[in-house]
């Protein structure tokens, strides 16, 4: 499978910039990220929380199937534009990481073809670093995989 889901770390910085096309409409991508029923399936976790509002919070978690804890993860939203913009925090339990501050953008290409700019911030590149040498970019690719190939079943 290609991956198609494109990470770029620069050497120094402590940042992220992610970026994903998807064969899918600027609004269904959207709402991928906000219907609570709709990331838990992509995402292929359990929804503890899930408040999409201005200062709302979300919580989920994954566990394997014998239910140990894989990984979970918390945040709070802080801007909504819909079909435009999510601006939230994200922390990772599992890591004990410090949080991050992550701005999703959402962009039209055409009718049918959209695209995800992720631009994430961290304390420091050493943080930065530390999480790139965990799974993290497989873990993203897969999951934009199943986001697209759900929504493409739910049109």
């Amino acid at each position: 499978m290609e991956q198609k889901t494109k990470i770029k770390a620069e050497e120094g910085k402590q940042e992220l910039l992610i970026t994903r096309e998807f064969n899918l409409p600027v609004e269904s991508l959207y709402k991928a990220y906000k219907d609570k029923e709709l990331f838990a399936k992509w995402m292929g976790t359990n929804l503890l929380d899930f408040e999409f509002k201005e200062y709302g919070k979300y919580h989920f978690e994954t566990r394997s199937p014998t239910g140990d804890l894989m990984f979970s993860g918390k945040g709070a939203f802080h801007s909504l534009i819909p079909n435009k913009m999510i601006v939230r925090t994200f922390e990772m339990d599992v890591f004990s990481l410090p949080p991050q501050l992550e701005f999703l953008n959402f962009k039209a290409i055409t009718g049918e073809k959209s695209i995800l700019t992720m631009h994430i911030i961290f304390k420091s590149a050493e943080i930065r670093n530390e999480l790139l040498k965990k799974p993290f970019t497989i873990g993203f690719d897969l999951a934009h995989h199943r986001l697209e190939a759900i929504m493409n079943t739910n049109k």
